[in-house]
């Protein structure tokens, strides 16, 4: 009764007080607090009052004697069994609460979260959307160290240059993991706190009930720029979100006709370093510090550094690959190619550096594990692109025809198709060598799952597997690509079934 007296709008508006949340989930932990607060102050005023009661009446002043009673049973077990049953009216709520947020069972959309340091990097399983986010608060409003006061911006180190968008009233189910250290995604409005672990997926869902702008950070002491990896959430309407996948894979092809342009462009010393400078404050400074001394010995400095003013090719692989057993991370995912180059030229100009030498795309280019094609006709190139975002401007995304089920497949088309689903679709969980992540995503080399039944394979791809982390792909693959990606398993990384799943089979195995 107190707990719904009391726990009224004002309450949850207070400061000091829990955010109450924009999620069903958010709105019963908040009431969980409520409820507990309010069982914790009855019971304070109880005891306390009775301590209180007994110190001021029963004080040796006023000639009370103490009672020489030792022990009452009645007593021992009203003061046991009131306390069993205190804890039980709140185990209950708060167990069925527990469960609840666990379930991200029937989830519409899933989006892969993976910290680095210190940013977060989002992928879109059913739209083959993926982007950095990073802190865009200017870096003199928290590192002023010239003593001059730069006024605070309103959303102070809880802004970002990519929002992470997701539609108002669908489940969205996060797969949260790390690629370096321990991180920790927190969104408050949705009550959702996790930690992302490196080389362990963790989950967690949220249904948001209230088109708005979210603003959370990481959570984990992940390092000394802990407190500049925030996390911003713009929650759409479902048309509002429909358009803006549109534009985002507008955005991919005109990102990918850039690059295909920068392979011939070369670039003035002046345009490097200007873009170069740009790239370096918000990509590097953090670590190697915006005067490129860098903080030894986890961020070794820059000036002077033979790393930056000898070996080009060193230096560029490094940039775009990072280096393994270090804190550096590449960029080669993150940057595109004019970025890369511009920094890699800043790197080695600034500073007093001086090597006087300029890094261009194509120089970048070269030496990627993923190097673009130069041979395509420019001309022609850009007529694709631009017809490719037209068509997406038009439409999104086409329905996908089903393969006809009288053309059967080979095993090496099979294999060649399936692979390309499965490092799409499945590899993020499972891992590009099947090994997967146990026990959240069992390993697919050796399974029975993938090795026996195909019927319970087929299944499994098709609908998921409730209760589990599996997700159903028979909304975002059609029948020749579930027919593929299981043949593939069945014949990758020594499984070696022999076994070819078609189209057919796929259509015949009913809902």
């Amino acid at each position: 009764m107190l707990g719904s007296l009391f726990s009224s709008a004002a309450w949850a508006d207070m400061q000091l007080n829990m955010t109450k949340g924009v999620t069903d989930i958010s709105q019963e932990v908040f009431g969980l607090h409520m409820l507990v607060m309010w069982i914790c102050t009855v019971i304070g005023i109880v005891v306390f009052g009775a301590m209180f009661w007994s110190m001021i009446f029963h004080r040796k002043s006023k000639g009370v004697k103490p009672a020489t009673f030792h022990e009452s049973t009645k007593v021992e077990i009203l003061w046991t069994a009131i306390p069993i049953l205190i804890l039980i009216g709140m185990a209950w709520p708060a167990t069925k609460t527990l469960i609840a947020m666990e379930n991200n069972d029937n989830s519409d959309i899933t989006i892969q979260v993976t910290g680095s340091q210190w940013k977060w990097h989002y992928k879109y399983f059913d739209s083959d959307i993926e982007f950095y986010s990073v802190l865009t608060t200017p870096r003199d409003q928290f590192d002023n160290r010239e003593g001059n006061y730069v006024t605070k911006g309103e959303h102070y180190l809880l802004e970002v240059d990519k929002h992470l968008v997701i539609p108002v009233n669908k489940k969205v189910r996060f797969l949260i993991t790390s690629d370096d250290v321990i991180h920790s995604w927190w969104v408050p409005d949705f009550a959702v706190k996790q930690d992302a672990n490196p080389g362990f997926i963790n989950e967690a869902w949220t249904k948001v009930n209230e088109p708005g702008i979210y603003r959370g950070q990481c959570a984990e002491l992940c390092g000394k720029d802990h407190g500049y990896m925030p996390v911003v959430v713009e929650v759409k309407s479902e048309e509002d979100y429909a358009l803006w996948i549109d534009e985002q894979k507008m955005a991919l092809e005109q990102a990918k006709l850039a690059e295909q342009e920068s392979l011939g462009a070369t670039m003035s010393m002046e345009e490097l370093m200007t873009l170069g400078s740009e790239t370096y404050t918000a990509y590097c400074a953090a670590c190697h510090q915006p005067n490129g001394m860098g903080l030894p010995p986890a961020f070794p400095a820059l000036k002077g550094s033979p790393m930056v003013t000898q070996d080009k090719a060193a230096h560029i692989d490094i940039v775009l690959n990072g280096k393994a057993g270090t804190s550096m991370a590449g960029f080669g995912k993150q940057l595109s190619l004019k970025q890369l180059a511009a920094v890699i030229t800043y790197e080695r100009n600034a500073w007093g550096n001086d090597t006087g030498e300029m890094v261009q795309p194509a120089d970048v280019n070269a030496l990627s594990a993923t190097p673009q094609s130069a041979a395509v006709d420019k001309q022609g190139t850009k007529d694709d692109a631009v017809e490719t975002v037209a068509l997406v401007q038009e439409k999104s995304e086409q329905a996908k025809p089903e393969a006809s089920v009288s053309e059967p497949a080979t095993m090496a088309q099979l294999m060649e198709e399936g692979e390309q689903v499965y490092i799409a679709k499945c590899s993020a969980c499972h891992q590009a060598n099947g090994a997967g992540l146990p026990p959240a995503f069992p390993a697919l080399k050796g399974s029975a799952m993938v090795t026996e039944d195909i019927p319970a394979h087929i299944e499994m791809v098709k609908n998921g597997k409730p209760g589990t982390a599996m997700l159903g792909f028979k909304d975002q693959l059609n029948a020749r690509e579930m027919a593929a990606v299981i043949t593939y398993e069945r014949n990758a990384w020594g499984n070696d079934t022999g076994e070819l799943v078609q189209a057919s089979d796929i259509d015949a195995k009913k809902e």
